[in-house]
Parts: structure tokens; sequence; C-alpha cells
């Protein structure tokens, strides 16, 4: 199951008509972290995500889970 940053970044980016190697390009990370954080990849630099959400006028923040009580 893909993150939802994951998701975000693919709808995103396609949304705006980019190609993986543009958004590398565009936030200053490599093609092989975007395809990694795309892909859903658990252990990636925060620092590098927000890099890339900047160009969405986005970062990574706190967000409170849903605790389910069963």
């Amino acid at each position: 199951m893909k993150s939802l940053i994951a998701q975000f970044v693919k709808d995103k980016r396609k949304s705006l008509k980019l190609t993986q190697v543009d958004l590398a390009e565009k936030s200053g990370v490599g093609l092989r972290f975007v395809r990694e954080l795309e892909q859903g990849k658990q252990t990636l630099r925060l620092d590098k995500i927000n890099q890339v959400l900047d160009l969405f006028g986005c970062e990574v923040g706190p967000v409170r889970k849903e605790v389910s009580h069963e």
C-alpha cells in the first residue's frame, strides 16, 4: 500500500505534466530519490521529502493519528 505522501507527489507531478526527471531536476534531488518516494519507500530522508514537497507549496508535519477502538 502506497503512503499518502507517495500518492500525493505522484498525483501532483502528473497534474503539472512533469516527468520524474523533471521533478528531480526542479527540486534538486536525484531521479532515484523521486522514484523511491513515489513507490512509498519507508526510509527516505525527511529533508529531501520536504525539498520535493516545497515545489507544491507543502511540507511534512505532524498529523494526529486516528485511533481505532476495536
